[in-house]
């Protein structure tokens, strides 16, 4: 009994998560079943899946381009190709009914409404996200069901075709994460160049300042080697200098002995008539 009890337990709780699972799927499925609610949806799933891939600077979601018209997202890419518009449409009625025909007849008309809501949508994004110079030359078309996409390339060849020669790219979530990821393998190569360019830039600086660099220190070497010049000038001058002082040094002087005086027999004398002395008369 206490073992019969526990998986009576652990089917009660089965059940709970079933009927969690049958709300959430009729929740589903009045969304679908809404064209706006559709919509949203199909812009939700949209978003999660660029957020979920690209750098918030490579996107922007109701982005305006061209003659006021916005786009449920602008992939911003350089030029070329430049930004890339992607909206999301979702032809679950036709589909629905295509799916639900009982007979050829039904299924032949539901085929009909089905490209027909095909090919407006790609008629449409062609003529409004593909602006000449202002994005790239090609748009993409967002079906948020692998279900839908299966059925269109399974069974609808010359929708693709037609998609193909509007340049409007029909893209599932499998799809759209591959070719995100490409994008996103693109932009980081764009930035490793940027940043290239910023590094080959920083070293022309670099090496000009090191050029720069030398041409100062040559004129610093020529500086010191004019100052060397002139301290031997001034060494070899102190040595002359030197020179002369020691040779004056060098020289003796003879000192002159005193004067004596003269007797009186040996002072000149004085003629008459004459105030010179006979030595000074000859």
């Amino acid at each position: 009994m206490g073992e019969l009890r526990e998986r009576i337990a652990k089917i009660d709780a089965a059940q709970v998560n079933i009927n969690e699972l049958s709300s959430q799927v009729v929740s589903l499925n009045q969304i679908l079943s809404n064209k706006q609610e559709r919509g949203a949806f199909g812009e939700m799933q949209l978003q999660d899946l660029v957020q979920s891939v690209l750098p918030p600077s490579a996107y922007s979601f109701q982005a305006q381009i061209g003659a006021g018209k916005r786009v449920d997202c602008l992939l911003t890419l350089p030029m070329p190709p430049g930004p890339i518009a992607i909206d999301a449409k979702f032809p679950l009625e036709s589909y629905k009914a295509l799916r639900a025909a009982a007979d050829e007849a039904q299924r032949q008309q539901a085929a009909r409404a089905f490209r027909a809501d095909m090919l407006k949508h790609i008629a449409d994004i062609a003529e409004k996200y593909i602006v000449p110079g202002e994005t790239a030359e090609a748009a993409l078309l967002f079906l948020p069901s692998e279900a839908v996409y299966a059925e269109l390339h399974a069974n609808f060849g010359d929708v693709v075709d037609q998609s193909y020669r509007k340049r409007v790219f029909v893209v599932s979530p499998t799809t759209l994460w591959a070719t995100l990821n490409t994008i996103r393998a693109v932009l980081k190569d764009v930035r490793m160049r940027e940043l290239a360019s910023v590094v080959q830039k920083e070293v022309h600086m670099l090496l000009e300042d090191i050029r720069r660099l030398g041409e100062r220190v040559d004129n610093l070497q020529k500086h010191f080697t004019n100052v060397n010049d002139d301290i031997r000038q001034i060494g070899i001058s102190r040595d002359k200098v030197t020179r002369r002082a020691e040779r004056i040094e060098e020289l003796e002087f003879e000192t002159p002995e005193p004067a004596t005086p003269l007797a009186a027999s040996e002072r000149p004398t004085l003629a008459a008539g004459s105030g010179r002395s006979e030595a000074e008369r000859a």
